[in-house]
């Protein structure tokens, strides 16, 4: 089995990724492969992993991924540093299991006769304003569904959800459905402006697409990644045809996540 290291640079991320290449590099079926890799080990985070992720992604069909977190708990992240020596054992002995989320496509078209972007996020998008208010209206499949005033729209996948969707009021979705969410961030509702106040999910049959006024203050994310200084005159959300994959060996459920991410030891209070 061909395996790919993607760790950061932290010292004790180092650590783990050196010694885990040594344990792969003994390992009789074992293989390290950086460029055409069958299993991706992200060593660090949940950002690391989001990195790998972006990483390789013409190969997210081919590949799966394993998640080592190196300091606080991480959402995607299975296993801990110290159990190196296992996850290696898993590797030789896999039976090419695996789980899957959904992922989230995003189409950018410019103003400046540029041409479109195509991207995928594993997390969430977000399109704000540098300065002032961003005003955008927002459609739902081609239907202008509101005009919206404030900070900015978060677009979350379903393991997204419980990232920045959650800190800006948006619900936890179970990654059991291929939904988006639209979560509003600040928007302004007085006797003048209205939106709908509330997180949007919305069903893989149809697409979010928001279409700001052109500035050059505004601003896209996807993930990790930064789309700034370009006039956007559209962007398109909807559910990926693609999917990332998690090699199921000792695969946390993701209820039972949220549940270690958020609320802990605090169930026997």
């Amino acid at each position: 089995m061909r395996i790919a290291i993607y760790g950061n640079d932290n010292k004790s991320s180092s650590k783990v990724a050196t010694e885990l290449s040594e344990l792969i590099n003994k390992s009789e079926v074992l293989q390290i492969d950086e460029l055409n890799p069958e299993v991706v080990i992200s060593v660090g985070g949940d950002g690391t992993l989001l990195s790998a992720f972006h990483h390789y992604d013409d190969l997210t069909e081919k590949v799966r991924f394993v998640g080592i977190h190196t300091g606080h708990l991480g959402f995607y992240t299975d296993w801990r540093d110290n159990e190196v020596e296992k996850l290696v054992e898993s590797l030789e002995n896999d039976n090419g299991q695996s789980v899957s989320y959904p992922l989230l496509d995003i189409q950018v078209e410019y103003s400046d006769q540029g041409l479109p972007d195509k991207m995928v996020a594993l997390n969430e998008s977000t399109v704000k304003k540098l300065f002032g208010t961003m005003v955008a209206k927002v459609y739902i499949k081609d239907r202008l569904f509101e005009n919206f005033r404030g900070d900015g729209l978060c677009i979350s996948t379903p393991t997204g959800s419980t990232a920045y969707n959650k800190s800006v009021g948006g619900a936890i979705i179970s990654p059991k459905f291929n939904a988006i969410q639209v979560a509003e961030m600040a928007s302004i509702n007085n006797r003048v402006f209205r939106t709908i106040g509330s997180p949007v999910i919305i069903p893989p049959t149809e697409t979010i697409t928001v279409v700001p006024k052109v500035s050059l203050h505004n601003v896209l994310t996807c993930d990790q990644l930064l789309v700034m200084d370009r006039p956007i005159k559209s962007i398109t959300y909807g559910i990926s045809q693609r999917r990332i994959y998690f090699a199921k060996y000792q695969h946390t459920h993701f209820w039972e996540r949220v549940n270690n991410s958020f609320i802990g030891d605090n169930l026997n209070d």
